[in-house]
């Protein structure tokens, strides 16, 4: 399964960001409703206070980390491409990542294991997507194994037809440029069933479901 946030002209990333900004006032627009969710806000900000929002955003944000086992992602959604070369680099996601499960991050350099608090382990493996969806579903012990992104690493993912449901949150924005998860995908719907939701925040949930 995997699950992505994009704009409304299909862009997952964004291209604003500085220096001084390294995220840039386009990923905090692109990814607003999911940051306010009562999930989201105990899951990855440690707050459990009980606050955040509800509602449709909250039930998919829960949907989010619901039975995974093992999830598999990108160098970038790891932040390798911004220490490259920093042994001591342990990704964005601070020394309790919101995973607790083993992760399995693609890279041309592969680096010895990451053992987090909270059960995640990071792997950093060279693989093609099948045989590192392998590793993953034997990691997950039954579970799910989640493709958590980059957009290019998912789209390869739907390009192989591996992926068995696909959740795509759209918030009514547009972008413009950066890296789009639809190309390529010309006839994806095909072998799928289709389902769409809208939030109460505007955002619009569209399902794949194999």
């Amino acid at each position: 399964m995997s699950y992505l946030l994009i704009s409304l002209d299909g862009f997952a990333t964004t291209t604003d960001q500085t220096p001084e900004n390294p995220f840039g006032p386009d990923w905090s627009r692109l990814v607003s409703a999911y940051v306010a969710t009562r999930t989201f806000r105990e899951r990855v900000l440690k707050d459990t206070s009980g606050k955040g929002t509800t509602g449709l955003d909250e039930a998919y944000a829960k949907d989010y980390f619901a039975n995974i086992g093992a999830e598999i992602m990108g160098a970038g959604k790891f932040g390798l491409h911004n220490f490259p070369d920093d042994p001591n680099w342990k990704g964005w996601w601070g020394d309790e990542p919101p995973f607790h499960c083993p992760v399995f991050v693609l890279t041309h350099k592969p680096r010895p294991p990451i053992e987090m608090a909270g059960g995640t382990t990071f792997h950093f493996i060279a693989a093609n997507p099948v045989d590192a969806l392998q590793r993953a579903e034997k990691a997950a012990n039954g579970r799910d194994v989640r493709i958590g992104g980059g957009p290019t690493m998912v789209r390869d993912y739907l390009k192989a037809g591996l992926v068995d449901r696909l959740h795509v949150a759209i918030a009514p924005i547009l972008l413009g440029r950066g890296i789009r998860l639809w190309d390529e995908l010309r006839g994806l719907e095909a072998g799928y069933t289709v389902r769409t939701e809208t939030a109460e925040s505007g955002i619009v949930h569209l399902t794949f479901q194999r």
